[in-house]
């Protein structure tokens, strides 16, 4: 019967405002994607650029919050490509979402190639990897997804700095225990840097930060009050609902 069973699955998020066809197995969207979509303070009219896109969740959730924002989803895994090209279409998002095939890290001309000139993004949104221990996965997309070298983090924050105009915004999600060093990359290129920690329950440690800078800044750190995914019994907060479901906004989008 396994053998039967379909390969993708067709996920309803944001309440059913999205539907996302995505691989049944390998790395799925889960929270991150939507609180980086929550996070970010894209305006109608301006281009975003969503690196490491996979299916497109994060970027598709600014566009449909968003009216006239349009998106580019990059991705380098081609089967991911297309899911996130099919979920564009299938949400009717198409005509302002595309997605391409590109290497965060492929060389400039690479990216002006694909219409992706630097200088001329309004705001780079990203969720890279950021597991550096030594749990493996075996799958190879999720390994991807989530396995970072010693320069990933650079790498990344070196083409968003690229792509972005001057003043153009950066909104990143990132490992909690890692904030050291994303403080440490963007102090070469960025300021006005706003911090969102994100914890599991109340008094919990942070597990996530949402991070918000912008490209020339010389502004100081903001640091947030935090956000709290569940009760201390593990039910959902009233925000964190209004955020997951109901497509409502964290403060950083405010910004």
């Amino acid at each position: 019967m396994a053998a039967d069973r379909p390969t993708t699955t067709d996920d309803a998020v944001l309440g059913g405002r999205l539907v996302l066809r995505q691989p049944r197995k390998g790395h799925r969207v889960g929270h991150d994607a939507i609180l980086l979509a929550a996070a970010c303070s894209a305006r109608p009219g301006r281009h975003l650029v969503d690196l490491g896109a996979g299916v497109g969740a994060a970027g598709l959730a600014v566009a449909r919050r968003i009216d006239d924002v349009t998106v580019t989803l990059v991705e380098i895994e081609h089967e991911l490509v297309q899911f996130a090209g099919v979920n564009a279409a299938r949400n009717n998002l198409a005509a302002r979402v595309r997605a391409v095939r590109l290497d965060v890290a492929a060389r400039p001309a690479a990216f002006a190639a694909a219409g992706l000139a630097a200088g001329r993004t309004d705001h780079v949104l990203m969720n890279p990897p950021f597991n550096a221990g030594h749990h493996v996965s075996p799958d190879r997309r999720r390994r991807l997804a989530h396995r970072a070298g010693p320069d990933t983090l650079h790498g990344w924050l070196r083409t968003a700095a690229r792509l972005l105009r001057p003043a153009g915004a950066l909104t990143l999600i990132w490992r909690a225990d890692g904030l050291d060093a994303v403080l440490a990359a963007l102090v070469d290129g960025f300021g006005a840097v706003a911090v969102l920690p994100v914890h599991p329950k109340p008094a919990a440690p942070a597990i996530r930060v949402l991070v918000r800078a912008i490209k020339g800044s010389r502004a100081p750190l903001s640091l947030l009050p935090g956000f709290v995914l569940a009760d201390a019994a593990g039910r959902p907060t009233e925000e964190a609902e209004a955020v997951l479901r109901e497509a409502a906004t964290l403060p950083l989008a405010e910004r």
